[in-house]
């Protein structure tokens, strides 16, 4: 496993940034470098923002997470969306993982050590929900291997939050599937090479065999265990390698599993920019993701509640997020009365506000809920305290 591994990292970083400008055009797109503090470590994540986007209404938020020793910056180049997000006008969010003992950055989906990535996950949308117009009812995750495992984790730990994820090159940890606590119908797209020579198509290692995965979530979907079946059509006959497509529909509220099967393909991204090893062609793999999820809403299976989308109008709150306090300015001096709330809905305080201006502080970094209520009208926003 480690002699692919690393033969696959030296491969991206020796490309990545020569196709850096093949990638984007960065004239009207944006590209926004950010980080928090959570659990007292700097967080980093890049942030893809399309030209079309001017925040007027709700959009999809796609988390893409990164590999094994790789990081935000190769993400977004080689498991690339921003052609796709440029006409579909969604946020592609890039985060980093943290460094293991040798220094290389993962996402903690086996359980190895203390790192709560799954807190730093929500976190993250918070902290984008307040900078950007995010639509809750759409917010998914996907990755390259390590980060495709972490998909599974996000489907499993925070299915109130993810819609639908997919994994590409990934799989999940032995045992996940005995304490997997997914609430909801979760669409899952596989995408996986037979040859894989670093996350094995057969499992092992603590790995689930890939179609194990695959029939697991069929099963917990609840959906037709006999799947429409479609060569994908062999436009690239150089690439030394085939595709199947495997859909199963029909699962528990409009769910379901779909599975490409890339015949002799490696541990790669199908239809990236950066060709390594014996990467499939015939598809494109973002293309086929997007299509996937944009078919489905987190409302299709759960009660969704938007909390953080109804801010008044005559309320500022800055800055935001802070390092320190925060300060609300009101237009006019109405008396309304302001509770805030930890993370998970926990009412902290509250206070009666006859003034203009009010002056807020949080003693521990996190994501806290304000709710303003003033007459018959209440609204609700979120507070990042870094």
């Amino acid at each position: 496993m480690k002699v692919g591994k690393s033969r696959i990292r030296v491969s991206v970083g020796l490309v990545i940034f020569a196709c850096l400008t093949m990638v984007l055009d960065t004239s009207g797109q944006t590209i926004d470098v950010s980080s928090f503090i959570y659990d007292n470590i700097d967080r980093e994540y890049r942030t893809y923002i399309p030209e079309i986007y001017d925040g007027s209404q709700p959009v999809p938020l796609i988390i893409n997470l990164h590999g094994y020793g790789s990081n935000s910056t190769e993400q977004l180049i080689y498991g690339n969306f921003t052609a796709i997000a440029d006409t579909a006008n969604f946020i592609v969010v890039h985060p980093d993982g943290t460094l293991d003992g040798q220094g290389n950055q993962f996402w903690n989906a086996f359980g190895v050590s203390d790192i709560d990535d799954i807190g730093f996950i929500s976190a993250l949308i918070d902290t984008l929900q307040v900078h950007y117009n995010i639509d809750s009812n759409c917010i998914y995750s996907t990755g390259m291997s390590n980060g495709g495992f972490m998909s599974y984790s996000l489907a499993c730990g925070l299915s109130s939050r993810i819609t639908a994820i997919a994994s590409v090159a990934g799989s999940m940890v032995a045992g996940l599937q005995t304490t997997c606590d997914a609430q909801h119908p979760t669409p899952v797209m596989q995408i996986h090479g037979t040859d894989d020579s670093v996350v094995n198509y057969n499992g092992g290692f603590g790995l689930e065999p890939i179609e194990d995965v695959v029939e697991y979530w069929v099963e917990f979907n609840n959906c037709a265990a006999v799947p429409i079946f479609n060569e994908v059509p062999d436009v690239v006959t150089t690439d030394n390698c085939t595709a199947e497509h495997y859909v199963y529909e029909d699962g528990d509220n409009g769910s379901s599993v779909e599975f490409y099967k890339v015949m002799g393909g490696d541990h790669t991204w199908p239809g990236a920019i950066v060709n390594i090893s014996t990467t499939n062609m015939d598809f494109n793999a973002s293309l086929e993701i997007w299509r996937f999820f944009r078919r489905f809403k987190l409302d299709m299976f759960v009660s969704v509640e938007n909390f953080d989308t109804n801010v008044l109008s005559d309320l500022l709150v800055y800055p935001n997020p802070s390092k320190d306090k925060f300060d609300f300015l009101f237009e006019n001096s109405n008396e309304r009365k302001i509770t805030w709330f930890d993370s998970q809905g926990r009412e902290l305080g509250n206070a009666i506000c006859r003034n203009t201006t009010f002056e807020l502080d949080f003693e521990s970094p996190g994501i806290y809920l304000i709710s303003v209520a003033e007459g018959d009208q209440v609204s609700h926003s979120k507070l990042v305290r870094q």
